[in-house]
C-alpha cells in the first residue's frame, strides 16, 4: 500500500487541447479517493496519468513517495479496473484472474492460491472452471476486479467500472466495491461520472470541471458546503436550485429580493455567514436543496409562488419541477472564479424566462402541469454565492 501525490500536473495535448490543469491532489495511504465530473472534465485522463498510460506534461505524479512521471505502467506497482470488462473469452474465470501472474511467470502453485483467495473475496469460487460468456455483467466486473486484486498491487486504479451495468447492479457492485477496499486496506482511486457513486462510495470526493479541481471534500461536507456555484450545481440529485436576488441588510434584518418576491432570513444566517455583510445591497446567487422546499406551511419557513413544470410521483415521494419568476443563473456568465463551459452543459443550472428548480414533496400528492401552487422555502437552509466569482460566501 502506498499513498498518492499529484503536484501541479497539466496535461496538453499536440493540438493545444489543456485536459487537465495544475491538479494537485495527495490521497493518503488507504484512503478511497473518488474523482467526480461531467463527461470531458478531465478525471479519466488524470486517472490514466497517474496509471502511466498517458503522459504528463508538467507537473509530479508520486506513488509511495517515489516520482513515476519517467517510469512505464507496468512497473508502477498498479491494478487498474477499467469500463470495460476486458476479458479474454476463451479462457477461464480462474485462467483470466491469474493470468497477469502467468505472464510474470510466478510459480503455478503461487498462482493457484491468489486466484482462489481472489474468488472468495468476490464470491466466485464456484464459477473458476466458467467462460466469460457464461457470466452476468455483474460477474464479469468481479473478474476484472479479481484479477487486479492478485497483482497484490500498492494503487488501485478505477475507470467508471460500473457503467455497463443495469440499476440494480451497480447499486450491489457500488457496496461490494466499498466493502473490499475497506477490507484490503489498498489505496484506491475511482473515476465516475454518477454523484451517487462518488456520494456514497468515497472517503473524500474531487470534483472537477473542465480540467480544473473545485473542491475535494469528504462527501457530507461536499454537499453541505460547497465551494462554489459549479458544485453546488454539480452535487445533489435533484439539484440545488440557483437564482440571482438582491440582499438587503438593515440592522438585525436581513432579506432577499427574488422577480416580485421577498424572503426575509433569519439572524443567524449573518452569524453564519459574517462574510455576507460585505455584500449589502449588491446582487448575490442564492441556492436551496431540493429536501429544504417544502409543500405544507410551517414555522420558520417562507411561503413564495410558483408555478408546476412537471410532477413525477417516485412511490416513496413526489418530485415536482416548479418555475417561479425571477433570474436563474447562467454560468457563462460568471468571471474568472470558474471556468466557462459548453452551453449545452450549463441547461442544468437553469435558464430561459423564469427561474426553474425541484422539490422533494411526500408521496401521494398531486399536482397538475400549470398548476399555482406555494412553495414554503427554509430560509436558514439557503446557500450563498458571489456573483461574478460564484465563489461561496461564507
Amino acid at each position: 500500500m502506498a499513498d498518492l501525490v499529484l503536484d501541479k500536473v497539466d496535461k496538453v495535448y499536440d493540438n493545444g487541447f489543456h485536459a487537465v490543469k495544475d491538479l494537485s491532489l495527495d490521497v493518503v495511504d488507504g484512503e478511497f479517493l473518488v474523482l467526480v465530473g461531467p463527461s470531458g472534465c478531465g478525471k479519466s485522463t488524470a486517472l490514466r496519468m497517474v496509471a502511466g498510460l498517458e503522459d504528463i506534461t508538467d507537473g509530479t505524479v508520486a506513488i509511495g513517495g517515489r516520482v513515476v512521471n519517467d517510469i512505464g505502467p507496468r512497473d508502477r506497482n498498479i491494478a487498474m479496473v477499467f469500463q470495460s470488462y476486458a476479458l479474454y473469452p476463451h479462457m477461464t474465470v480462474a485462467e483470466n484472474i491469474g493470468f497477469g501472474l502467468a505472464l510474470r511467470h510466478e510459480q503455478k502453485q503461487s498462482i493457484k492460491d491468489k486466484v482462489a483467495r481472489a474468488a472468495s473475496l468476490l464470491d466466485l469460487t464456484s464459477m473458476l472452471t466458467r467462460k466469460p460468456k457464461q457470466l452476468s455483467g455483474g460477474q464479469r466486473q468481479r473478474v476484472a476486479m479479481g484479477r487486479a486484486i492478485v497483482r497484490d498491487a500498492e494503487l488501485f486504479l478505477m475507470d467508471e467500472p460500473l457503467s455497463n451495468l443495469d440499476a440494480k447492479l451497480r447499486v450491489q457492485m457500488r457496496a461490494e466495491i466499498a466493502g473490499l477496499q475497506r477490507e484490503m486496506g489498498t489505496t484506491t482511486v475511482y473515476v465516475t461520472h454518477d454523484q451517487v457513486e462518488a456520494m456514497t462510495m468515497g472517503h473524500r470526493v474531487a470534483v472537477l470541471r473542465l480540467g480544473e479541481l473545485q473542491q475535494v471534500a469528504p462527501p457530507q461536507e461536499l454537499y453541505d458546503n460547497p465551494d462554489n456555484v459549479f458544485v453546488a450545481g454539480f452535487i445533489g440529485t435533484p439539484p440545488m436550485t440557483l437564482f440571482h436576488a438582491g440582499l438587503t441588510i438593515d440592522g438585525d434584518s436581513v432579506r432577499l429580493k427574488v422577480g416580485n418576491q421577498e424572503i426575509p432570513l433569519p439572524r443567524e444566517v449573518l452569524d453564519e455567514r459574517p462574510s455576507l455583510r460585505a455584500h449589502n445591497n449588491t446582487e448575490v446567487i442564492a441556492g436551496i436543496r431540493p429536501e429544504d422546499i417544502h409543500s405544507a406551511a410551517a414555522e420558520g419557513l417562507v411561503p413564495l409562488n410558483a408555478t408546476v413544470v412537471l410532477a413525477e410521483a417516485l412511490g416513496s415521494s413526489v418530485h415536482v419541477t416548479f418555475a417561479m419568476e425571477g433570474q436563474p443563473v447562467d454560468e457563462s456568465r460568471l468571471g474568472s472564479g470558474l471556468a466557462q463551459e459548453a452551453e449545452e452543459d450549463i441547461s442544468r443550472l437553469g435558464h430561459g424566462q423564469d427561474i426553474q428548480g425541484t422539490a422533494i414533496f411526500p408521496p401521494r400528492l398531486h399536482f397538475a402541469t400549470d398548476e399555482a401552487i406555494t412553495i414554503h422555502v427554509d430560509p436558514s437552509r439557503m446557500h450563498f454565492f458571489e456573483l461574478e466569482s460564484g465563489i461561496a460566501i461564507r
